[in-house]
């Protein structure tokens, strides 16, 4: 009889295949967050600054304050995702609301009016770098069952290997097979114990050859996802002013991950003939980390009309660790019963591994019309085939390092933002264009969105509102392997951000 107080295992497992492309562009990337005003222009700061969360796209940037300042901002991130999957459509989304954006700056003005170096700023600032939060829904009739992905794992394991040993709970080997033989006979132990898939020769110990105990053509598929989270970063920045002819700057930043993705995989519609009639497979990871980066810039004023700006962005080093959680049921009459003790209780505990995401490179040209508005234009050049997941030794990773290189490529992103005054009022609007990560251009598509904003001058104050819309299509694997006919998710992203800036 079961022990009722067995409940929850903690073990090391090794040989995870859970860390891939998707994770490496998952930390990559920035969504146009910020403050109120730099999400109105689309984020095109890189020479315009004076803006706390363009400190992100240019270190200089707050060398451009006056004065000491502090923002708080607030955005409402509304998802949209239409997925299509064997015919079929599927709407998916939700909203939350986030305190995306709190810093301040303090400017140190040279009082004698002696020096060539006309002030000295001091940025505290946090961003939401990214909101994790999303849902997205899936369903079809697929032509490849879950059958298909435990059997690509279970072919060529000897049976014996896949089996509970007398005296030993079905909870300890399923993490004593994840910790010393690695994460590809684990999935195979699930789908055999669960009764998806059975070997050709029940009375070998030595069998090596598996079947799906499934039978179909196609098969009805019902798969959710929601996923929760951040990639927050904190900035410390230091900037002057060189005369009225030059800004530079630099800044460290220090970020925190945490992701937890949930997913649900129903699958039903089998034959009438068929020994098995469903199957329910779930998933949950949970990644916890923190990472560092720094960032250079100038911004140069060439006349009263011209600003030019570059900045770098140094890579990002990530220390990450994973959690990884599963659970599964059938109505397969010979399956092992003991197969429900094995759910999100039973953790999975993944060693550390690092990923460096790429660096980046700047461009920016302002065009400010005295107190009557700007023109801002940026360029930023990122190139993905330089991301790395570390230790580089270990061979699964070296193996995803190959895809990367061979499969991501440099990305180009174009930002434009305007802010036209009318008195105490400011109007504004952005573009931005980003390209797909990938090669082929196609499994990400290129990204494009617009923005439109307002500001209320108040003196000693301001309030800024602001709308950020965005889309991109994608393709979503169910799994790795096995279940591999993609659903195209068309993504819209609509935003609404609030922020109040005081002055000192």
């Amino acid at each position: 009889m079961k022990k009722s107080i067995f409940f929850i295992l903690v073990f090391v497992c090794f040989g995870l295949q859970a860390q891939n492309i998707e994770d490496v562009l998952r930390y990559s990337f920035n969504n146009t967050q910020g403050t109120a005003r730099y999400q109105g222009l689309s984020g095109a700061f890189t020479a315009l600054g004076g803006d706390l969360s363009a400190i992100n796209s240019n270190a200089a940037s707050s060398a451009i304050f006056n004065n000491s300042q502090f923002t708080i901002t607030g955005t409402n991130y509304n998802r949209n995702n239409d997925a299509t999957y064997f015919g079929e459509f599927r709407n998916g989304g939700l909203n939350s609301f986030k305190i995306n954006q709190i810093g301040g700056v303090f400017v140190f003005k040279d009082q004698s009016g002696s020096s060539e170096w006309k002030k000295f700023t001091l940025g505290l600032n946090y961003d939401l770098a990214s909101n994790f939060r999303n849902r997205a829904y899936v369903s079809g009739p697929s032509d490849q069952g879950i059958d298909n992905y435990f059997l690509a794992f279970a072919q060529g394991i000897p049976l014996n290997q896949l089996q509970v040993g007398d005296d030993e709970f079905i909870e300890d080997a399923y993490l004593d097979i994840g910790a010393n033989q690695g994460f590809g006979p684990q999935q195979a132990f699930l789908g055999f114990q669960s009764g998806v898939i059975d070997p050709e020769d029940f009375d070998d110990p030595n069998n090596t050859a598996y079947f799906g105990n499934a039978i179909y053509n196609r098969v009805n598929q019902d798969y959710y996802q929601e996923t929760s989270g951040y990639n927050s970063k904190f900035t410390m920045n230091f900037a002057t002013q060189y005369l009225d002819v030059l800004y530079i700057g630099g800044s460290m930043n220090f970020h925190s991950i945490y992701y937890e993705n949930y997913t649900q995989f129903s699958e039903r519609g089998y034959d009438a003939d068929s020994p098995i009639g469903f199957t329910n497979f779930d998933n949950l990871l949970v990644t916890r980390g923190n990472g560092f980066s720094f960032n250079l810039g100038m911004i140069a004023r060439v006349n009263e009309a011209i600003r030019l700006g570059a900045s770098y962005q140094s890579p990002t080093w990530y220390d990450l660790t994973d959690d990884f959680s599963q659970r599964i049921n059938t109505d397969f009459p010979d399956k092992n019963t003991d197969i429900t003790f094995i759910d999100f209780n039973i953790v999975n505990l993944f060693p550390g591994y690092s990923i460096k995401t790429p660096g980046k490179f700047n461009g920016g040209l302002a065009l400010v019309f005295g107190a009557n508005g700007l023109l801002s234009f940026d360029y930023s050049y990122q190139d993905m085939s330089n991301a790395e997941l570390r230790p580089s030794s270990d061979p699964s990773f070296a193996t995803v390092n190959s895809e990367i290189a061979n499969t991501l490529r440099a990305v180009s992103t174009f930002r434009v933002g305007g802010e036209y005054r009318i008195k105490r009022i400011s109007l504004r609007g952005g573009y931005r264009y980003e390209q797909s990560p990938y090669a082929d251009g196609f499994t990400v598509g290129d990204l494009n969105g617009f923005s439109a904003g307002l500001g209320f001058n108040f003196g000693g104050s301001r309030f800024d509102i602001t709308y950020n819309w965005s889309e991109r299509s994608a393709e979503k694997q169910l799994f790795d392997v096995g279940v591999t006919t993609p659903a195209r998710i068309n993504a819209v992203m609509n935003n609404v951000g609030f922020g109040y800036t005081l002055n000192f």
